[in-house]
């Protein structure tokens, strides 16, 4: 089987076709998985997990490959969180499911796997991506297909890996989130860059603000500028509000009730991209 043709199957298929056997392995003859995207968990979510499984056992084996480096041992492709809460419930033995397809494929898929968990980190999901690039070949365009994603949001988030150190330490701690990240990568001054983080910081502030003032930085009136004046009609103001929730994105509306222009604002390709791709979506 062709890597490139697993490449987004789902696991469940693989397995069928890898004829897997299941059994019960001890716990330490598993391996990690190098390609786990996930570089920190939760503690508060393993224990919950790790109860459930002194209660009832884990009643989704693993998956697991033989190890060809390591003869007797397994590489894990998929469960990671149920053999760290298994061994926190104190289990010597689990049920694993073992697959024959080629390493290699096994770890891309399992990359594959994780990156779409809902609940990982940004900055993991960046790595992944960059991981599918890098270490297996992969377009943005085949990294975009196999995860169920745009191509420009796969663009967005591999862009978090170009934000400085105290930004990304803020995004991963969640005092930050992706918009916040996003704003803080328009503007290209470090200075600059740097006070608007400890803006949003302090502030409170929220996307929208956040995106005003790296706006106004890079226009170069200052980080610290607030937002333009709404309109004075309500029910312009209302169709710019309603137009910047749907497009992500500044929006000014100008003139008189028979004619006039809509300005939308992008500030980057990606931006751009992004905003093309919503305002086509049927």
């Amino acid at each position: 089987m062709g890597t490139r043709r697993a490449l987004g199957r789902g696991l469940e298929e693989l397995l069928t076709d890898s004829l897997g056997e299941r059994r019960s392995i001890a716990v330490g003859r598993i391996r990690p998985n190098p390609h786990q995207p996930r570089s920190a968990m939760a503690p508060d979510g393993l224990e919950g997990l790790a109860e459930s499984i002194r209660r009832h056992g884990v009643l989704q084996p693993l998956v697991v490959t033989a190890s060809p480096d390591e003869p007797g041992t397994y590489l894990l492709v998929a469960g990671e969180r149920r053999l760290r809460a298994a061994e926190r419930a104190g289990l010597t033995t689990v049920p694993v499911t073992v697959v024959k397809a080629a390493e290699r494929e096994l770890l891309e898929l399992a990359l594959v796997e994780n990156v779409q968990r809902a609940d990982l980190p940004p900055l993991d999901r960046a790595q992944a991506y960059r991981a599918l690039q890098e270490e297996f070949g992969r377009s943005q365009a085949e990294v975009a297909e196999a995860v169920g994603l745009s191509r420009s949001a796969v663009a967005n988030t591999l862009r978090l890996l170009e934000l400085d150190a105290e930004s990304r330490e803020q995004l991963a701690a969640g005092r930050i989130t992706e918009g916040h990240a996003r704003a803080l990568l328009s503007v290209a001054s470090g200075p600059a860059r740097a006070a608007l983080l400890r803006q949003i910081l302090e502030g409170g502030l929220p996307v929208r603000e956040s995106e005003h003032r790296a706006q106004a930085a890079r226009a170069g009136t200052g980080a610290g500028r607030s937002r333009p004046a709404r309109p004075a009609d309500p029910d312009v103001a209302d169709l710019v509000s309603q137009l910047q929730r749907a497009l992500g994105t500044r929006v000014e509306v100008a003139g008189k009730a028979d004619r006039g222009r809509v300005v939308v604002h992008y500030y980057d390709r990606d931006g751009r991209d992004t905003l093309i791709e919503r305002l086509l979506r049927p």
